[in-house]
Order: structure tokens, then C-alpha cells, then sequence
């Protein structure tokens, strides 16, 4: 089997980088990023990837920077990895400015040219892990893919498109990054883990979104995509389905909610896909009828690997609080096609906003029951034997 690798930056990544002079060059400066070491002695633990530091340092050995200052917090930093049952097989550390334009400087890979047309490593499935847009062009560089540290909200700029599409996760939480290796690695198998969650990022030019997802929840939400009443819907769908569900989304709601609420809907979809799995064990369909004071929703739901959405409703207001009437087809439909189901929804009644929240309790009860473990967790309700 090929191995995977984990290229990680070390400061900004690993440890603070200190604002003074961008130097860890004391003990007193050696600070570990938050929840680094519990998360990367998980990923050690749990996980198959070779680890292998890279960093820049600049001048490390001139009089900028001697290294005496250098080695001593180092590798006090890599004892306290080692301790916790992180390993580091090389640790490779380019010395020369930027001005020097050196081929073994980030992002260039002088010094990973071992890694490069070897048999023996699968850079396809390998990671590079930093905090600045340099140690993205060294992933697509190297033919693998970028978790960048940072605030997914800012508008970052890459040097060229297949740089930023190359980037698969931004985040200043070491928990969200173990929990996309974790989907990510073959020993998480979706046909053997019982862990049924997923964390999809979306970032467009129009819109960046992330959600974590819990299906064994228990109705927890935390949720903002700037549409109050759609906060309130999605709060709904995860109060009534069980879920656990985060959502966090930064749209261009001066132009309007159109893509806030499409991509909301897309990435969602993915998450119930990617939380599914294999779809073994779960009971597939889901139907249930619920009424809201004078108006009745009835929503059916089937896993099916198949998307088709059949739409029975309509309204006369163009607007529930900011969220236009016009957008529930279509977040049900983006849903059934980015989770692959057929959703049949029925909806009666008078008063907009009971028709809309009743539609949406209806549809978490019946994800509810779609997602149901059964009593053998390795049978697939399908006579072809897939979903």
C-alpha cells in the first residue's frame, strides 16, 4: 500500500508564531496552536499518514537569527510531540531568505524532491497543513491537496485558480481538521464506523459555508447564514430530525439571499451524503405527515442514490421575514440533488409561515426515520445490494 503523507507547516501552525519579529527564538516564545497536540495525537493514533514537517526560516544560522536561539525551543517543541505519540520522520527546514528565491524555499520543492514520482507515496490522498497561501501553491505543487490555517471568512488571494480549488478545508480549529482527516482516511471506512457525522466546506465566489453534522445528535444547533428565518428552519431540522448541526455561512446578501440559501442547501446535501456512507443499516425511507394549526405538510424522503424532487405547494407572499417563497422549491431541490434522494413534499393550508415550518418539521421527522439504524447494520435495503 502506498503511503500517505501529512506535509505540515511548523509556526502558525504548529506553534504561535510571535508578532515581534516571526521568530521562535526563546523558550519563553514556544506557544502550541490551540488543541494541536490532542488532535495531531489522534491523528497519529488513528490514522495511517507519514508526518513531515516544513518550514521556512529565514536566515536561520545568519546573525538575523543564530542558531543557538533556534534549536533550543525546537526541539523542546518536538520532545513534547514526542511525549504525546507525535512523530515526526523528517523535519526539513529551509534557511535562506526570500530574496534568495532558494529551490528548496516554500513554495518550491527542493526539499521534498523525494517525495515526488516515488512509487512508494500516494500524493493524491497526501495533505499540506499551513497557515499562509505559500504553503498551498507547495501542496498543488507537489500534486497534493491544502488544509489551510485561517479564518475561512476572509477573502484570501491565491496566486491562480487550481491553487484555490486545490484547498479543501480552511479553519483555525485543529478539531475540524482532525474530523476531515478522519472522513478522509480509509481506516474510517463509512462501512465500518458507527461515528456517522460529516464536515463539508463550500467556498464559491458568492459564498463560503461550512457545516459539521451530527446524525446521532441530539437537536443541538448552532446556526447563522444572515436569513433569520432560514436560521430558524434549519434550527427546526435539527431539533426534529436529532441531529447535531452547525452551520455557518458568509453569502452575498447584498445582492440578494438567492446563493446564500442554494449553497446552504448544496452543502448540506453533501454532509447527509458523506454522514450516510455505504447507506448499510439504515432503514432508507422516511414519510410523515405533520400539521401546523390550519396547515398540513406531508414529506417523503428516500435515500436512494437518486435525486428527483416532485413539489406540491404554493404561496401567496413573496416573502417569509428576508426569505423569498420562491427559494423553498429550490433549497429541496439542490438538497435531493447534492444527497442523492427523492423527496415527495405535499403542502396545505393558508398561513405562509405555517405551511413553510410545518414543511420543514415534517421533512426532519421524515430524515428521522430515513436514518434509522436497522437490526442488521450491514444490510443495504436495496435488491441491486447498493444505494
Amino acid at each position: 500500500m502506498k503511503k500517505k503523507v501529512l506535509f505540515i507547516d511548523r509556526d502558525g501552525t504548529l506553534i504561535l508564531e510571535p508578532p515581534s519579529n516571526f521568530q521562535v527564538d526563546s523558550l519563553e516564545k514556544l506557544e502550541f496552536y490551540p488543541k494541536v497536540i490532542q488532535n495531531m495525537h489522534k491523528i497519529s493514533a488513528e490514522m495511517e499518514y507519514e508526518l513531515v514537517m516544513v518550514t521556512n526560516q529565514d536566515g536561520l544560522g545568519t546573525t538575523t537569527f543564530p542558531e543557538d536561539d533556534f534549536w533550543l525551543p525546537h526541539n523542546k517543541m518536538l520532545r513534547t510531540f514526542e511525549a504525546e505519540g507525535i512523530k515526526f520522520e523528517k523535519v526539513l527546514i529551509d534557511k535562506s531568505f526570500e530574496y534568495e528565491n532558494a529551490p528548496t524555499r516554500k513554495p518550491r520543492t527542493g526539499m521534498l524532491k523525494e517525495y515526488i514520482n516515488n512509487s512508494l507515496y500516494d500524493l493524491q490522498n497526501s495533505f499540506m497543513i499551513g497557515d499562509r497561501v505559500t504553503d498551498m501553491e507547495l501542496a498543488t505543487n507537489l500534486g497534493a491537496k491544502g488544509i489551510l490555517i485561517g479564518e475561512p471568512t476572509q477573502d484570501w488571494l491565491f496566486p491562480n485558480p487550481k491553487v484555490e480549488d486545490n484547498v479543501v478545508l480552511i479553519s483555525t480549529d485543529w478539531n475540524e481538521i482532525y474530523e476531515f482527516l478522519k472522513l478522509e482516511n480509509p481506516n474510517n471506512d463509512y462501512e465500518n464506523t458507527q461515528n456517522r457525522t460529516a464536515f463539508v466546506q463550500r467556498k464559491t465566489l458568492e459564498t463560503n459555508i461550512s457545516i459539521n453534522l451530527e446524525l446521532d445528535g441530539e437537536g443541538k444547533s448552532d446556526i447563522n447564514t444572515g436569513i433569520g428565518f432560514f436560521d430558524h428552519l434549519l434550527e427546526q431540522l435539527a431539533k426534529h430530525a436529532r441531529l447535531n448541526l452547525t452551520i455557518q455561512v458568509k453569502g452575498d446578501l447584498h445582492i440578494d439571499q438567492h446563493h446564500s440559501i442554494e449553497d446552504t442547501a448544496l452543502a448540506l446535501g453533501e454532509a447527509f451524503l458523506k454522514a450516510l456512507g455505504n447507506k448499510k443499516g439504515i432503514e432508507r425511507y422516511g414519510f410523515f405527515i405533520l400539521p401546523m394549526d390550519e396547515s398540513l405538510a406531508q414529506v417523503a424522503i428516500d435515500f436512494s442514490g437518486r435525486s428527483y424532487l416532485v413539489w406540491q405547494a404554493n404561496f401567496e407572499r413573496e416573502k417569509v421575514g428576508e426569505m423569498p417563497t420562491e427559494m423553498f422549491e429550490h433549497f429541496f431541490k439542490s438538497f435531493s440533488d447534492a444527497s442523492k434522494s427523492t423527496i415527495n413534499i405535499k403542502i396545505e393550508g393558508k398561513n405562509e409561515h405555517h405551511k413553510i415550518e410545518s414543511s420543514f418539521k415534517s421533512f426532519a421527522r421524515a430524515i428521522k426515520n430515513a436514518i434509522q439504524k436497522t437490526e442488521n447494520p450491514n444490510e443495504i435495503l436495496s435488491t441491486k445490494g447498493v444505494l
